[in-house]
């Protein structure tokens, strides 16, 4: 029974993942292409205003943006549109019983479906340097989607539940994924931050993870410490949105 049961909540999840998928490509001609081409142009656009201009002192920079944007699009895209997970499900929520908490999921599970493919890009870059990729990706990749997932699932979980009651939260998201852009070293070097502020850099729970990654692509390992914080952030944004979203989910139906 009970395997039956988990079964069922794969499917349901495999499901729901590729609606997700397939309402982003709908009546799309280019598709994947349209996944990639919004971190392309910021790379496009900070390699021009921080390399060319005012000539930031950093190697590779193309490459360096690449590898911070690619982790942060994730993010941003998964955290911005799971807001409105339950809100935009209404007939699903008051016709059908299944746990409600696998509509931010497969949310999430899509950006992340998306940010795997474009690893291929990265690949592209690498190659551009005269670098090739290390097989320890094989293995670091899925150990760095761990943490990156539970952090991006946590505030998705717990914001698409607040956002039932308040929906003005689905601005203000917007405006504080913007200031966290800024606060996340994705288009500069955390070494340009003067140490009695890198407290407030690694406050953000998104700056270890854009580092992890960053050092995964560009240098083959990970900084164990920026893991194990990334971890961290990631169990207790996990916790905190199961709380949340297990406070006010009997209230989904009535509130929507």
């Amino acid at each position: 029974m009970r395997r039956q049961k988990l079964e069922y909540y794969f499917d349901l999840i495999s499901v729901l993942t590729k609606k997700e998928i397939k309402i982003r490509y709908k009546s799309s001609m280019l598709g994947y292409v349209w996944s990639i081409a919004n971190p392309m142009l910021y790379a496009l656009i900070f390699y021009f205003v921080f390399k060319v201009i005012m000539r930031f002192q950093i190697k590779e920079y193309s490459l360096f943006l690449i590898c911070g944007l690619f982790p942060w699009q994730w993010i941003n895209n998964s955290i911005l549109s799971s807001t409105m997970s339950f809100v935009g499900n209404v007939s699903l929520i008051k016709k059908v019983a299944f746990p409600r908490l696998f509509l931010p999921l497969a949310q999430v599970l899509n950006d992340g479906f998306h940010f795997i493919v474009s690893i291929p890009v990265i690949v592209v870059f690498l190659l551009f340097y005269g670098r090739l990729p290390s097989l320890s990706w094989l293995l670091l990749v899925p150990f760095m989607l761990i943490p990156t997932f539970l952090i991006i699932y946590g505030f998705s979980l717990a914001i698409s539940s607040i956002n039932v009651f308040f929906r003005d939260l689905q601005y203000l998201v917007n405006l504080i994924m913007m200031v966290l852009f800024y606060l996340t070293p994705v288009f500069y070097s955390i070494r340009f931050v003067p140490e009695k502020y890198r407290y407030l850099v690694y406050a953000n729970p998104f700056t270890p993870v854009v580092l992890s990654w960053r050092s995964l692509f560009m240098h083959n390992t990970i900084d164990i410490n920026n893991y194990l914080i990334s971890l961290l952030y990631g169990v207790v944004a996990l916790l905190a949105g199961l709380f949340i979203y297990g406070k006010l989910k009997d209230r989904f139906a009535e509130m929507i």
